[in-house]
């Protein structure tokens, strides 16, 4: 070897040395670089408790716009998905239902059905409870990529063609519910006026009549938003008349023998301010009494106009509270309050985000506050159908959202516990959490088990203290991180559970979902950007026994 060989030999030597101390010394300083959180927590009382549905989903009334659309809620893939969200309501609802009516076919049984599938499928089926071929659900759901596109051009420019469903769709929206063990509500159209400005109801005593003869057990709504039925519709309908359009209905169910106690929610109204706020109370005045539930719509920012650092920001994630409780001043006490729509972004999503592993962090600390602050049921928009905020995508795969939805349904119960977090310098904004009993009816976990659950909206890792009183408990993390590290990860589409990514066995199959052990006394580890779930198993909190 020459001398100058000899020399770039050393030189390459040192410098490679040199990179690898600095790496290391990166990396050690990450790892020691952590956020070090306390919790003060409170395990002798339920704070507050919420539905056993509390977690629930939603289809866009959008599916119906073409009926055979409708048929992809027989794929046994979709129905495999929702049934591992159960118990749950699923509402059928959205802008579109004000602008479809019920159109069955011993009306127009001279009609004949225009489309090639809806034969094709018609032909084959005569019951919705049959499967849907692979064939003709790899068309739909191409079809329906197509259909998402008209959908999106007729929200930007809020026009709204009128959709007519027949009897088949109301058979397969039932069948789905049914098979998947959802409990479905009904959004009925609130836009049939009569010449005096009140609700016609003569299309929806048909469609119950129907729904009664088939003995099809569901809840109603009526009308969706109705603080912007001047823009989409050019027809105005005050708080005081719509709570006269519920009482109406009201009466219409308590004349059937199937639906006489059912359940009716609504007015289904925006954030609450300004006129909004006008309309709600005038509900109030003259329909409270007629609802089972008070529903109003959240989302955080708006889908055209949002960022990743909307996301992950704090103060953005604290919105709810102060909009939950305009709500609840105005709400009589003991009326139950529920978010019938919400999601990360409205406009049917935030694109490259609302379907990501960064949207996980608005979902999960919305369970977690909305919990908190005595809302009874959230109503995710939507389980699949239009918009980028689906659970399951148009290809019907899990999305981040989902994997996170069905731990949380099988980890966390209804009963709230009081849990504070703090940091060195007061209490933390980065590191969000929540405690609940863990969920008895579908764990083997011991009586007085708890669940922590928590967020970590930094880069860096996080380490919890865990009060003395549980300290001692075994359990076992289920740590959620994207598929990839960094922020790049944060737009991922894939999620790993404790490193394995997770995905479907087959069409019909869900993972095994299981944690990792949790020995007695050791602090929580919660790497920068993901969320996770802790079940103290041998907690013994008074409150879940």
């Amino acid at each position: 070897m020459s001398g100058i060989s000899i020399l770039a030999f050393v030189m390459i030597s040192i410098l490679s040395y040199g990179y690898y101390v600095v790496a290391s010394a990166e990396s050690a300083r990450d790892e020691w670089n952590f956020e070090s959180v306390n919790l003060n927590v409170d395990l002798s009382r339920v704070l507050k408790k919420v539905n056993e549905r509390f977690l629930s989903v939603a289809i866009d009334a959008s599916l119906v716009a073409e009926e055979k659309f409708m048929y992809l809620l027989t794929s046994p893939k979709l129905r495999t998905l929702a049934k591992a969200l159960t118990p749950a309501f699923l509402r059928f609802g959205g802008t579109r239902q004000d602008f479809m009516t019920f159109n069955p076919t011993f009306l127009h049984s001279n009609e004949n059905h225009k489309n090639s599938v809806h034969n094709v499928i018609s032909i084959h089926f005569n019951s919705s409870y049959f499967d849907l071929p692979p064939l003709l659900e790899k068309r739909l759901k191409q079809e329906w990529t197509l259909q998402e596109i008209i959908l999106d051009k007729e929200d930007l420019q809020r026009k709204y063609r009128s959709v007519k469903f027949t009897e088949c769709a109301v058979d397969l929206l039932y069948s789905f519910t049914n098979c998947s063990g959802l409990d479905l509500i009904f959004g009925l159209n609130e836009l049939l006026r009569t010449s005096g400005n009140s609700w016609d109801s003569s299309n929806a005593r048909t469609l119950l009549q129907y729904c009664e003869s088939k003995q099809y057990s569901m809840s109603w709504e009526l009308g969706n938003e109705p603080n912007s039925y001047e823009k989409k519709a050019g027809i105005r309908v005050d708080g005081y008349q719509l709570g006269q359009d519920f009482v109406q209905l009201r009466k219409i169910l308590q004349e059937s023998k199937l639906y006489h106690n059912t359940g009716l929610y609504g007015p289904d109204i925006s954030q609450p301010r300004d006129h909004r706020r006008d309309l709600l109370e005038g509900f109030l005045e003259s329909g409270a009494e007629a609802i089972d539930a008070c529903t109003w719509h959240h989302y955080y920012v708006n889908g055209r106009d949002t960022s990743l650092e909307d996301f992950l920001d704090p103060e953005v994630l604290n919105t709810l509270a102060l909009k939950t409780h305009e709500v609840m001043e105005l709400t009589s006490p003991g009326k139950k309050v529920w978010l019938g729509e919400t999601s990360s972004a409205y406009g049917g999503g935030a694109k490259g985000l609302s379907d990501t592993f960064v949207a996980g962090f608005m979902w999960l600390d919305k369970l977690g506050l909305g919990a908190k602050l005595g809302l009874d049921v959230l109503i995710r928009q939507v389980l699949f159908g239009s918009g980028t905020y689906h659970l399951v995508d148009e290809n019907l795969d899990p999305l981040p959202d989902y994997w996170l939805s069905v731990l949380y349904k099988r980890l966390v119960g209804p009963e709230v516990l009081s849990i504070e977090a703090f940091s060195i310098l007061g209490k933390t904004k980065r590191v969000r959490v929540y405690l609940h009993c863990t969920n008895k009816k579908s764990t083997s976990y011991k009586s007085g088990a708890v669940t922590l659950f928590a967020l970590n909206l930094s880069k860096g890792p996080a380490r919890i203290s865990v009060p003395v009183t549980i300290s001692n408990s075994t359990g076992e993390a289920f740590v959620l991180q994207s598929e990839q590290p960094g922020e790049e990860g944060l737009y991922s589409k894939s999620v790993k559970l404790n490193g394995e990514v997770l995905k479907m066995v087959d069409e019909r199959t869900l993972p095994s979902l299981q944690g990792t052990p949790l020995p007695a006394g050791e602090h929580l580890r919660l790497p920068g950007y993901s969320f996770a779930f802790y079940v103290l198993s041998e907690a013994q909190a008074l409150a879940c026994r």
